[in-house]
This record gives structure tokens, sequence and C-alpha cells, in this order.
């Protein structure tokens, strides 16, 4: 069985204990929150108190919603050294708070080898970056060790860890149990491999599966260059290898639905809800 939730900031826009019983009305288990994409919320590390952190989780408890991930998605390849340690800190604070919010993963993309986080294909995908990312990150695995939290990168075409391979690399690489992988399946294609996408979530189950803390799940389709993503039956991927390997390998892992809306979250559950069906 999988625990179904759905990134917070895309639910309807409220307080925070109104918005979470619309999402538990939508049917939904846990959430992924990323803090300064929430009314009212703050994600400064200043902020991130004890006091603060026991407030949402008795927030969350009292609306019965688990949270699957707290998101920080900053850039630890910034070659600004000052920027980084400043986004180094930031990672810390947040696997601080995780942990006294009884939040197992802080979750994070792989960013770009530049200031401004954009995407450049030969610079993103070099052997240099990869070496950037891996250095730069284990410090903060290191901190999440001490804090009892997973780290959990997650591959993205457009950034540095772009494959499974590289995913594979970095994991080796830090070699700690407190590293482990967010699988978003859609975030690892792109026009070069989109029709060949099978075999490349196939790619990544053998390569990271054993590792897979969190799934994130969406839709897309190809438009032009671009993977246009959307709310899950909503475009033409087909997900079912992802959800039979959660199923049958990874019993009650939480998956939070992307791209969603309002109006459509709940329909989007229960798509999932309906592949998962033919692999209980």
């Amino acid at each position: 069985m999988i625990q179904l939730g759905l990134r917070l900031h895309d639910s309807v826009d409220l307080p925070i204990e109104e918005r979470l019983q619309e999402v538990k009305k939508q049917g939904f288990t846990c959430a992924h929150i990323a803090l300064s994409k929430l009314q009212g919320q703050s994600a400064d590390p200043m902020a991130l108190t004890p006091g603060y952190a026991t407030y949402l989780k008795n927030v969350f408890k009292d609306a019965g919603i688990d949270i699957a991930v707290l998101g920080c998605y900053l850039n630890l390849a910034n070659p600004d050294q000052n920027m980084l340690k400043e986004t180094q800190d930031k990672y810390m604070a947040h696997l601080r708070f995780a942990s006294l919010l009884g939040c197992s993963v802080v979750g994070t993309e792989t960013g770009a080898p530049n200031t401004t986080y954009t995407y450049d294909k030969e610079a993103c995908h070099s052997d240099e970056a990869l070496g950037i990312f891996i250095r730069n990150l284990k410090p903060v695995v290191n901190y999440a060790e001490k804090m009892g939290v997973i780290m959990a990168i997650e591959p993205v075409y457009k950034h540095i860890v772009w494959n499974p391979k590289r995913a594979r690399a970095v994991l080796d690489a830090i070699d700690s149990p407190n590293l482990q992988i967010i699988l978003d399946p859609v975030n690892l294609l792109h026009y070069e491999n989109y029709n060949e996408r099978e075999e490349v979530f196939e790619e990544a189950i053998d390569l990271l599966g054993k590792d897979v803390a969190v799934i994130h799940l969406k839709d897309g389709v190809l438009n032009g260059e671009e993977v246009k993503s959307m709310g899950c039956g909503l475009g033409e991927i087909d997900l079912s290898t992802v959800i039979k390997f959660a199923v049958e390998k990874k019993p009650y892992i939480q998956a939070t639905l992307e791209d969603t809306k309002p109006e459509n979250a709940e329909s989007c559950r229960l798509h999932i809800a309906e592949i998962e069906k033919k692999f209980m």
C-alpha cells in the first residue's frame, strides 16, 4: 500500500489549519511541505525554533496528516563561497527542524554550478559539477546523521544529478545511510529520452531502488524540447512500472503528487489508486 499525499502549496490557499482539513477531505494522508511557499509560514533559519516545530507538529497531528518531506530546494553547487555557506547553514537548520518536527526526510534537488541556479547543459552535466556537488553536499549529510534525519536528493534532468547513474555515483561517493533518493520519474525525462521513458524508469529502479525514501508522482507530455508536467492522469505517461515497484518493494512508502490543483487533486489521487489496485 502506498501512502498518497501532495505538495501542500498545491492545495487551496488557506491558513494552514484549514488547508490541512481540505487536504484530509480529499483523501490524502501526507504532505510535502515547503515553508516558504505557505501562507503565514517562515523558512528563515532564525524562525525554525523548537516552539515553531511543536506548533506545526500538533497542527498536522490534529488534521491526521503526516509530513513526508520538508523541502529545502537551494543550490549546493553555488560557486560563491559566502552564498554556499549560507545555503549549507539553511540545510542544516532544516535538518534540525525536521528532527523536532517528526519529519524523517529533508528533500533537495541538485543545483547548477552558477550563482543564478540556471540550467546550462554543458556545465550542469559535467564531471566537474558533479564533484563540486558531492563535496558541498557531504557536510550537510554529516549533519543529517547527527540529527537522525534523511537527506534525500531528487535527480532532475536539468540539474547536476540528471540521471540514475549520476545519482548512484553521489550515493556511493558519500556512502551514508542518511543520504537517500526522492524518485520523481518524470523529472528524469527530456526530449531525447522521452520515447524510451519505460527504460528510463526501469534503470532508475534498478540503480536506485534500494535507496528510494519517497516518491513524487506527476504526469506529462512532450512539448517541443520540453516535458510539460501536470497532475497524474492528465498527460500520457504510464506510471505503472513505478507504482508496481512501490507496492511490491516499498510497502507504505509515502508518495506525494505534484502539479495538482485544488480542483483536480482528488481525481489525480484516484488515478494513482486505480493503478495501485492492479498490483495489490
